[in-house]
């Protein structure tokens, strides 16, 4: 039997096992409702061995493409067309990329992961089975259907086609039709490698969010429970989601050769858009955990991030947006992804029109606004500020595709575009972020807010002085010299807003950065001097605030290192037969001399061609750049290697695009400010939502009976912090006085009582 008819019988059992678990697991829900409950229970017994047999057998399809391409088998063409020539170190690393690397092998790829996603819920849930639980498999079990679906009915997807033989020689070995097809030389980087899987796993992962949403409805449980068993999947994807787009920069600053981290293409927004919803997803969970409120914010938000997840999808393989990213159109994806994107918004929007009674707060009053200075008005404006962003953003990404009488319609935007809108959505949102952890519940006490913003607003204050002292001496002049250089780059940064707005948006960014790191500091600082509450929660607002205090800094890299760049494109005049330049490369302080360069022929039949310089900064050595171009033998596509010189509070960029008619070298030479922070903040926020996801193991080993009386000392003696940590954690429907647990905000991994205790182990075992 062939490795491709192997792959085929995996798909069908994979389908069937589909059908079997979705029929089974609504037969239960039926029996359940006629209180037929051992009948019930085997039914849904059946349903849940189907969905393990379907994760069986999708490992069995990823397996045998694994398999064919480590060991050079290309009778399956999806293998030929994805398989890697790398010579590299990491050449492993590309071949089993290949499984990913293209629109059939991706989406297999997806599949599988929602099948083990569905199997993490089947285990976890198996000490303590609830109709719930059940119904959210079925919906999770619905959408793996429609993905095998799209694998097995459509040719266009199918990962098992035998290769043509038009591509073998008499002797079966490829011909040299066959050399012209291999995966993207692009694609070839170790960011870029990662990338793709871990955005993958994220978008998998926020299938169950949205079918216990779903599956609430359903069943008509506005309890929390459905948040505690889908909190854990939901940040475990986010940051999986969040770590994706962030490899995803990575391989577009040091590869594509622009100079940039992000470029609004409609590939990126599709990954951007279910992360942002997700942010808004978090935020519902913790006043619906805390005060019984914001349930429809919460179910909306958990099926907008579902559709979101397909949108990218459709986006990708409708064909209907243009992206570098995207795949051909087919007919299939778009009639089927189509359909997904209005099922799961019709589910949510039909659901809690029939539940609206249900789904409401259990006091009426918890849901409104008696104060703007308050929690709840924080929370709420934060959640639509993320909404009305990725819905703004969604349709602008689609907007050439609609009609042209709508606004957009037609029209491919610009980066500046989307800028305009971003950036002060973005500070506003990261300013009310700031502001909320001092604010009370219901309305604030003003001495109460004072004497918490005190001292970190008066070193937020030193810290922004910094900054602007920085700005004036040297953001400023660089935004001046390039609007003084005139040409294309002085009209975009001119379409972004008249001087005195652009840089005026800067200042009141590093004051929102300021205030926004230090009072997460100060509240990271708090939690580690917590003697009361469990060690669990002392950790989870420890990790949230070193999230936030995150967002601050990468706010300060994203302002310097996309609004300030300096960018010199020019041909450095060359001498062949002296192996000479006529003068050197100036950029700001930095001057680029010419030392020699080099033509490598690799063992894949590619050729690189590298230039090599010495890096001077006002007459001082700092480093060697060597920026090279790879050309494709097979094909003659180009691969830009950028090179790069990292200083504290800026990068040297440089990339070699060639030679023109009269042999003189084509560079593009950036200097981007304040970009390490970009990074540094990225590192900083992964690490700070991780922490949450794994401190419920040592909290179970390190929580201390002994901090009971601790607690309650604290309470009677009126300590505002330790009567917060016992509010939050044993009364979560009393008000909270002034201070907000910052880590719910982000980590959401509180101890849930009673019915609850089982979803700890679902947390769990989707964070391993």
């Amino acid at each position: 039997m062939g490795v491709s008819m192997i792959g085929l019988l995996g798909l069908l059992v994979a389908f069937a096992g589909c059908v079997i678990s979705v029929l089974c697991l609504g037969v239960a829900h039926v029996l359940y409702r006629k209180r037929s409950f051992e009948r019930s229970e085997t039914f849904a017994w059946g349903g849940r061995l189907a969905a393990v047999l379907v994760a069986a057998a999708l490992t069995l399809c990823c397996a045998v493409l694994v398999w064919c391409f480590f060991t050079g088998d290309n009778t399956i063409q999806y293998v030929l067309d994805n398989r890697s020539n790398s010579v590299s170190d990491i050449a492993w690393l590309y071949k089993l990329a290949g499984l990913w690397a293209g629109r059939q092998g991706s989406l297999l790829f997806w599949a599988w992961l929602i099948a083990v996603f569905n199997s993490v819920l089947v285990f976890a849930t198996r000490k303590d089975v609830r109709p719930l639980d059940n119904g959210a498999l079925c919906i999770a079990q619905l959408v793996l259907t429609a993905f095998v679906s799209v694998l097995l009915f459509s040719e266009a997807n199918m990962p098992f086609l035998t290769t043509d033989s038009r591509y073998f020689a008499e002797n079966g070995m490829l011909n040299a039709a066959a050399s012209m097809r291999s995966m993207n030389a692009l694609l070839e980087h170790w960011a870029m490698a990662i990338h793709p899987p871990t955005l993958f796993i994220g978008y998998a992962g926020l299938t169950l969010p949205f079918a216990y949403a779903v599956s609430a409805l359903i069943v008509n449980d506005d309890s929390t429970l459905w948040v505690n068993r889908s909190t854990g999947y939901l940040m475990f994807s986010w940051l999986l989601l969040g770590i994706g787009i962030g490899l995803g920069a990575v391989w577009a600053y040091v590869v594509l050769g622009w100079g940039g981290y992000w470029g609004w293409d409609p590939v990126e927004n599709a990954s951007l858009l279910p992360w942002l919803v997700g942010v808004a997803l978090i935020h519902s969970f913790t006043v619906y955990r805390q005060r019984g409120a914001f349930k429809r914010w919460s179910v909306f938000c958990a099926c907008l991030a579902f559709c979101f997840v397909v949108l990218g999808t459709f986006i990708t393989r409708s064909g209907l947006v243009q992206s570098v990213h995207a795949f051909e159109g087919d007919p299939v994806s778009l009639v089927l992804f189509g359909a997904l994107i209005v099922l799961s918004l019709l589910a949510g929007i039909v659901g809690l029109i029939v539940r609206r009674k249900s789904f409401g707060a259990a006091n009426a009053a918890d849901d409104d606004i008696e104060s703007m200075a308050s929690k709840e008005a924080a929370y709420y404006v934060n959640n639509l500020i993320m909404v009305v962003f990725a819905v703004l953003l969604a349709y602008m990404t689609v907007s050439s595709a609609l009609p042209a009488w709508l606004p957009f319609g037609g029209q491919s935007l610009s980066a500046g575009t989307y800028n305009a809108i971003a950036r002060p959505l973005g500070i506003a949102y990261l300013a009310v972020l700031a502001v909320c952890p001092l604010l009370g519940w219901r309305r604030t006490d003003k001495k109460a807010f004072w004497r918490n913003a005190r001292v970190p607003g008066l070193c937020a204050l030193v810290l922004f002085i910094v900054l602007m002292v920085y700005f004036a001496t040297y953001l400023l002049p660089s935004y001046d010299a390039m609007i003084a250089q005139g040409g294309t780059i002085a009209e975009g940064l001119l379409e972004q807003g008249a001087p005195v707005y652009y840089n005026g948006l800067t200042v009141v960014g590093f004051a929102v950065a300021s205030l926004l790191f230090f009072n997460a500091l100060f509240m990271a600082v708090r939690s580690l001097k917590r003697s009361a509450g469990k060690v669990r929660r002392r950790l989870a607002l420890f990790g949230g605030s070193v999230a936030h205090a995150a967002m601050g800094i990468i706010l300060v890299g994203l302002i310097g290192s996309s609004m300030y760049v300096t960018e010199v494109t020019d041909y450095i005049p060359y001498n062949e037969d002296e192996d000479a330049t006529v003068a050197p490369f100036v950029i700001q302080d930095f001057e680029l001399q010419y030392t020699g360069n080099n033509i490598e022929e690799l063992g894949n039949g590619n050729v690189k061609y590298t230039v090599y310089f010495d890096a001077y900064r006002d007459g001082q050595f700092v480093g060697k750049v060597a920026p090279a171009v790879q050309v494709v033998g097979a094909t003659q596509q180009q691969k830009l290697e950028a090179s790069v010189i990292s200083f504290p509070l800026e990068d040297l960029f440089v990339v070699y695009r060639g030679v023109n008619e009269n042999g003189d070298f084509s560079m593009d030479v950036r200097v981007n400010p304040l970009i390490s922070l970009v990074w540094v903040g990225f590192g900083l926020l992964m690490a700070g939502c991780l922490i949450p996801l794994f401190a419920k193991r040592t909290a179970r080993r390190d929580d201390d009976p002994a901090d009971e009386p601790a607690r309650a000392l604290a309470e009677d003696e009126g300590d505002g912090e330790a009567v917060a940590v016992a509010v939050a954690t044993e009364e979560p429907e009393r008000p909270d006085p002034v201070e907000e647990t910052v880590a719910e905000e982000v980590a959401l991994v509180e101890d849930a009582e009673g019915d609850a205790a089982a979803d700890a182990d679902g947390a769990e075992g989707a964070a391993q």
